[in-house]
């Protein structure tokens, strides 16, 4: 069944194992309003679930850059009040964990820019990658707005504690290059061929024995201390669970008969 979205400025296609959930807010440069933060829960919730989904991808719809942080109209209307950016910030939250919490790998494909808010989004990936050219920036110094800590370890596993302060510090924007030498990326891509790129980088892993991914993924979200992670008894458990799969029988048959094996997640 497609995966249905709340809001049409967020929408999900699945193709060959593969979930693309697109940024769509072309009116407001990508920009994230509060609608859309609510959104993503439910929808990362629902790619969690989808028997057909190996990977979940987000980007920008095409032609249109990652994200522009929050939709900055909304700071005189939502957020006008102290309980209003509460619970705007609670929703920024929200959306982060259930990115991070996501048992299956996640790629945020950063093409154009990729703002304030839009950095959060990418930190909760799994992985980020991103087109030559695109510019990264925390602008919150200029806005007056604070990031709930929560939100703040996602930025601070990312770029590490002093790249993190310099950029709320400064506001100053990163490059991509400069994006890749603090760890945040893990790698630049041309222009030209960054689309060919994310598709075999996601068909790649979506090649992979799921389970293996599952555990793999819990055990570095708990080394990196990221909010919610499991327990080192639960990932013990997901790496367990790997040994009794009908996918490590697959994996070893595939192995001795020199083809590629066929995961089933199970």
């Amino acid at each position: 069944m497609p995966i249905v979205s709340p809001t049409p400025k967020l929408r999900v296609d699945v193709h060959q194992g593969v979930a693309r959930l697109l940024i769509d807010n072309g009116a407001k440069r990508n920009a994230f309003d509060l609608d859309m933060w609510r959104a993503l829960p439910p929808l990362m919730a629902a790619c969690d679930s989808a028997d057909d989904v190996r990977v979940v991808v987000l980007s920008g719809a095409p032609g249109l850059p990652f994200c522009s942080g929050a939709d900055i109209s909304e700071f005189s209307t939502v957020r006008a009040t102290s309980g209003g950016g509460r619970a705007y910030e609670q929703a920024n939250v929200e959306a982060f964990d259930a990115i991070s919490a996501c048992a299956k790998p996640t790629i945020a494909a950063i093409s154009g820019f990729c703002m304030g808010g839009g950095m959060g989004i990418a930190a909760a990936c799994d992985l980020r990658v991103a087109a030559e050219g695109t510019v990264f920036a925390i602008p919150a110094g200029r806005l007056g707005v604070g990031y709930p800590p929560s939100a703040m370890r996602y930025v601070v596993t990312a770029v590490g504690a002093q790249r993190a302060l310099e950029m709320f510090f400064t506001a100053g924007r990163l490059s991509a290059g400069e994006a890749l030498a603090a760890g945040f990326l893990s790698r630049v891509i041309e222009p030209d061929s960054f689309e060919r790129a994310v598709d075999d980088l996601a068909k790649a892993i979506a090649g992979n024995a799921p389970l293996t991914l599952r555990a793999a993924k819990a055990a570095i979200r708990a080394a990196a201390g990221l909010p919610g992670a499991p327990s080192m008894a639960e990932c013990e458990a997901l790496a367990a669970q790997c040994f009794d799969s009908a996918d490590y029988m697959e994996g070893r048959a595939a192995f001795l008969e020199k083809r590629a094996p066929k995961f089933t997640g199970t």
